[in-house]
């Protein structure tokens, strides 16, 4: 079959299987009794990527708790994990739509869908992990989750994501001359793939579910995620040279339905808002604890940990994707005010 053919092929399956997961959730809501408009939801469903014993699953199971009880018991969450509803692209759509209320994802899965997204999720924005969380809890975090709005979403939001380094299955990584010719899988996210071309590698976008399968079998070298993903994955058992680069602190994000949202009284949003919002506390040191024990257990299983890594020339070497995906003035005010943030 003609290399043209084959990708012909290969899009019209993906799409193909989009329409068959979206129609699956569509079934799956229906049959709950539940309308797309949200009005009598008495069990929101939301999904992640992770395994359900993940701090960002179980997060937001502790959110469900507190709409329940805030609810009086008219309204709970369902929590699907482990990509069951499909990968992070898949349920951002059913979101939309309203087959789903409720979603966790990267923020870098908005990249392009929501320009503001962009700016958490550049490389080295953040200068520590207290800095991230308190630029986030703060003005510049509730405009970025103000954006979302206008493209079918109401921002609930952030939770931790940990520092991403880069993890490999052969070739170590210390310095941005290492990384020249690598397969390095990342987020299906343009700035994601700018980042690797800055460093001279060799951008693979894959779906996390994918990875494992990828790494072992050599379609990648290497791909990047912080220490629980890195865990959870098993990643570490295939690819076991673990380089601290922490070259981002993109956060988690959590996200309504707005189709959904706009069915509901305005008290049962105040509601879920604020269940959202006293959920991160509950993420974060859940994700902390999660961070420590994830690092011990990968160090146990046989991952070589490289520190001395040239973390300076990594900066400087994500300068061209500062000027592609900061370029317009209000993106580029948004990171001169968490600059300006102590």
């Amino acid at each position: 079959m003609p290399a043209t053919q084959q990708n012909q092929t290969g899009v019209q399956q993906e799409e193909t299987m989009h329409k068959l997961i979206t129609a699956a959730a569509l079934a799956a809501l229906a049959a709950t009794g539940v309308t797309a408009t949200g009005a009598t939801a008495k069990e929101f469903r939301s999904s992640d990527v992770h395994p359900m014993d993940y701090p960002t699953v179980q997060a937001v199971v502790h959110m469900g708790k507190l709409i329940n009880e805030r609810t009086t018991g008219k309204h709970s969450v369902k929590v699907f994990g482990q990509s069951v509803l499909g990968s992070e692209k898949d349920t951002i759509e059913q979101t939309k739509i309203g087959a789903l209320d409720m979603v966790r994802v990267n923020i870098s899965a908005f990249n392009n869908i929501v320009p503001e997204t962009n700016v958490p999720a550049l490389p080295f924005v953040f200068k520590s992990k207290a800095h991230m969380r308190k630029v986030l809890d703060g003005a510049v975090g509730d405009d970025i989750l103000k954006a979302l709005e206008a493209q079918g979403f109401i921002g609930l939001a952030f939770y931790d994501s940990g520092s991403r380094s880069f993890y490999t299955t052969k070739k170590q990584i210390k310095t941005v001359d290492d990384m020249k010719g690598m397969k390095i899988r990342v987020q299906q996210s343009d700035m994601w793939v700018a980042m690797m071309q800055a460093l001279g590698a060799n951008a693979t976008p894959l779906p996390y579910a994918e990875v494992y399968t990828a790494l072992k079998t050599g379609v990648v070298d290497g791909a990047e995620n912080n220490w629980p993903s890195y865990e959870s994955s098993r990643h570490y058992e295939v690819a076991q040279t673990y380089s601290i680069t922490e070259h981002s602190m993109a956060p988690e994000l959590l996200v309504f339905s707005k189709r959904v949202w706009d069915g509901l009284p305005v008290n049962e949003r105040d509601i879920i808002r604020q269940a959202a919002k006293d959920s991160v506390p509950v993420m974060r040191k859940l994700w902390d604890d999660r961070e420590a024990a994830a690092e011990k257990t990968v160090t146990a299983g046989g991952a070589k940990i490289l520190t001395d890594v040239d973390k300076k020339a990594f900066a400087t070497a994500m300068q061209p994707v500062y000027a592609k995906f900061a370029a317009d003035a209000k993106l580029q005010d948004l990171v001169k005010r968490i600059q300006a943030i102590d």
